[in-house]
């Protein structure tokens, strides 16, 4: 018989993982359900002092969100965290993380806002972008989800600084109560929808982070608390 032909070094290391063992990735819907869709974190701020720093901030020129197909109404921010680079442009660019950008700096009227400084220095993790989001009176956030937000690489994390009772946040399909003050991860790769029908905006600090060890030791900290011991 002839030689049995052997498998090209390549081939070996895919089939055997040998030199160098590999592991194989868990599926995504394994990975994404690391975490609940909604995790109330163990830290809550003042909200008192949030919201007397926003009344200053009441007659700024607040910035439409750019994706226009998303919502009715009146959906606006603040940038507070920018993308590096950015401090001299358009305040459009500010309020949008661009793919693969990385690094992230104080936006200047941050050092105007004590209370919000110390929120953000607060939570004891890396961030990325953080931003004022406010939702007026009357305006929907129509359902969609937003991929790149699965808890895995990146998470969203939400401090309510101004709410009402007529706000309503639905996460695939289940309303998520946030009061002012409490912070809160939410897995907004899963379809959610806002609805404010309230007579005041809705205003929430809503902060960007890379999932890194001390975000991770955090949520799984609140995954270990009973829910009256999470703040």
């Amino acid at each position: 018989m002839g030689r049995r032909p052997q498998p090209d070094r390549e081939t070996r290391i895919a089939v055997t993982g040998t030199p160098a063992r590999r592991r194989l990735a868990p599926p995504a819907s394994l990975a994404r359900d690391e975490w609940p869709d909604r995790l109330r974190l163990p830290l809550r701020f003042d909200p008192a002092r949030l919201a007397g720093e926003l009344a200053a901030l009441e007659a700024r020129a607040w910035i439409d969100h750019f994706v226009s197909d998303h919502y009715q109404g009146r959906w606006c921010a603040i940038p507070l965290r920018i993308p590096a680079g950015t401090e001299r442009q358009h305040p459009i660019l500010q309020i949008s993380s661009h793919p693969g950008t990385t690094a992230y700096v104080d936006a200047p009227l941050l050092d105007r806002l004590p209370a919000f400084q110390e929120v953000l220095r607060g939570l004891g993790f890396p961030l990325a972008a953080a931003r004022l989001m406010r939702l007026d009176p009357g305006a929907v956030v129509k359902p969609h989800s937003d991929p790149d937000l699965d808890g895995q690489g990146h998470a969203r994390i939400h401090i309510p600084v101004r709410t009402n009772p007529g706000v309503r946040f639905v996460l695939n399909g289940t309303p998520v109560v946030m009061r002012a003050g409490e912070c809160w991860y939410l897995r907004l790769s899963d379809t959610h929808s806002l609805h404010n029908d309230g007579s005041e905006a809705r205003v929430h600090l809503v902060v960007d982070a890379p999932v890194g060890p001390e975000l991770r030791a955090l949520m799984v900290r609140a995954q270990s608390l009973p829910e009256h011991q999470r703040s």
